[in-house]
């Protein structure tokens, strides 16, 4: 397979390739992911700052943002009908795929000379599932599931595409496989670099279409942290560096871009007042999230105004003097992996904490003044309704301010995909966990076809695991009641699901709507 990672003179021949590409127009796509609730809550930030990069060199960008649109494909027709561009940047997490495929067959079907890059999540994932496929020389599902995506496009760019674009959009480089994941390539984005790229093009979307609020604020959302080096079994990053190794952004360089947007949500006439921090985990590094909280509170001096923040905590880092801090930073809502209310469970998927710490953990928000939300998972290796009801009573018995519910999958890149062995007599994946002995079945799936096993909305879930005590059905099920007993007993609103929006076009109408398509031309 034809590979392509940059040479030691960093510097010089990525100045040449820039300049050699600095002419090359192209459309970054975002593909809709059909099985979200709500898709306007917070645009992807990956293709953004790509698009950054990529406006920072000369290059001319386009950005079709396709979230929450049902009739996405109807817009694609219509956007490759009207355009001179060849090259399409695409990005997709595991539950974009499906559509980001329909994508192409409609490129494809229009421009018969395009240039199609697949960047994002589920790229690096199958990457890395095959990786693990040649360490223990087999051919498994996760070298299946790469050469799937690799045989629809033209380009895959694996890791962060900053750097890897301008390889990636070269039509003189044959490279199948631009790898920025690679540790000991120059193109892996490290610690201490990630404040050379510029601040994600937010104008290059219509931010106004999107919706959140904190504590009743409007709200947008930063990264000030990639990877978390961690190893919970269902995770689709633990077997992959770039979701693994940790880099964290200067406090100062995270609260600058904040600032910036800020700024200028107050000169467009609509201000945030609100930050969702979409970091793995903002207490990685005790000091950082310290030097952070210093950083808001001077900000919100600055600005002259109180500001609210949200952001994901790891349980078993979280302290009292935390929780104090980011209350007086602003912060108002946490969320946390707590997963099951079953020590054994807690055990098998290597979450390293336990009931106890998530206790704690809530114990220490509640006291400082925090809302904390819980995010609980069900179907891990091993589940069974005992299990499940453990979940249950810790949820009733702690009391989160909020809580999510989901049934797990096998993500590629995740010690439950990639270590999975094929049992022919079941036609299954067995998964069995090393430390316990405990096993999760699962089928195979087509990810370019399925999306049905990612999230859902009550009466909507498909669970593609099962368990030695519980079929899929039964997880569907115990899911569903778990949900419905705690939201109850909680007094929280039911889940409900946004309706997709749908273009609406005019009879030769040459360009798409603003809110649609946004070019960096212009």
């Amino acid at each position: 397979m034809e590979r392509f990672t940059l040479g030691e003179n960093i510097h010089s021949e990525l100045s040449i390739q820039k300049e050699k590409v600095r002419r090359i127009p192209i459309c970054l796509i975002i593909p809709p992911s059909t099985f979200l609730a709500d898709e306007r809550v917070f645009p992807f930030l990956g293709p953004l700052k790509v698009a950054a990069e990529l406006r920072k060199n000369g290059n001319s960008v386009e950005v079709l943002d396709l979230s929450g649109y049902g009739n996405f494909e109807e817009v694609v027709d219509q956007y490759v009908s009207n355009t001179d561009i060849r090259i399409f940047g695409l990005t997709a997490t595991t539950p974009q795929i499906p559509a980001a495929g329909r994508v192409v067959e409609r490129i494809r079907s229009r421009i018969h000379d395009a240039q199609i890059i697949l960047g994002g999540p589920h790229a690096t994932l199958v990457h890395t599932a095959m990786q693990e496929d040649l360490k223990v020389g087999s051919s498994g599902r996760g070298t299946e599931a790469f050469y799937r995506v690799e045989k629809i496009f033209d380009k895959l760019v694996i890791g962060d595409g900053e750097t890897s674009i301008f390889y990636a959009i070269d039509p003189k480089n044959k490279n199948k496989v631009i790898d920025a994941g690679n540790l000991k390539s120059n193109l892996f984005m490290s610690k201490g670099t990630l404040e050379n790229y510029s601040y994600p093009a937010r104008d290059l979307i219509d931010l106004d279409t999107y919706h959140y609020s904190i504590d009743g604020k409007r709200a947008f959302s930063v990264i000030g942290q990639l990877g978390c080096p961690f190893e919970c079994g269902f995770c689709g990053g633990r077997d992959s560096n770039v979701f693994r190794v940790a880099r964290t952004r200067r406090p100062s360089d995270v609260v600058n871009e904040i600032e910036e947007v800020v700024k200028m949500s107050i000169k467009n006439g609509n201000p945030y007042e609100a930050v969702m921090f979409y970091d793995d985990e903002l207490n990685v590094v005790p000091r950082a999230l310290e030097d952070l909280c210093s950083e808001l509170i001077n900000l919100q001096g600055r600005l002259g105004f109180e500001m609210r923040f949200r952001g994901f905590v790891k349980a078993e880092l979280f302290t009292s003097e935390q929780a104090k801090l980011m209350y007086k930073a602003g912060f108002r809502i946490l969320l946390t992996g707590v997963e099951s209310g079953s020590d054994e469970i807690l055990n098998t998927m290597r979450k390293h904490t336990s009931r106890k710490i998530n206790t704690q953990c809530i114990e220490n928000a509640h006291n400082a003044g925090l809302k904390v939300k819980a995010l609980m998972s069900i179907g891990h290796p091993g589940e069974s309704e005992i299990t499940i009801a453990d979940s249950v009573e810790w949820v009733l018995k702690n009391k989160p301010d909020d809580v999510d519910w989901t049934i797990i999958t096998q993500y590629p890149g995740s010690p439950y995909f990639d270590k999975s062995v094929y049992n022919e007599e079941k036609d299954a994946w067995l998964y069995t966990e090393p430390k316990t002995g405990n096993r999760l079945w699962s089928r195979s799936l087509d990810y370019l076809k399925e999306a049905e096993y990612y999230k859902g909305i009550p009466g909507e879930y498909t669970a593609y695991v099962w368990t030695d005590h519980l079929s899929s059905e039964m997880l569907v099920k115990f899911r569903d009641q778990a949900e419905k007993v705690t939201r109850e007993n909680l007094k929280l609103s039911t889940i409900v699901s946004t309706i997709a929006q749908q273009f609406e076009h005019s009879m030769g109408q040459s360009r798409l709507p603003s809110n649609i398509l946004k070019s960096s031309s212009k």
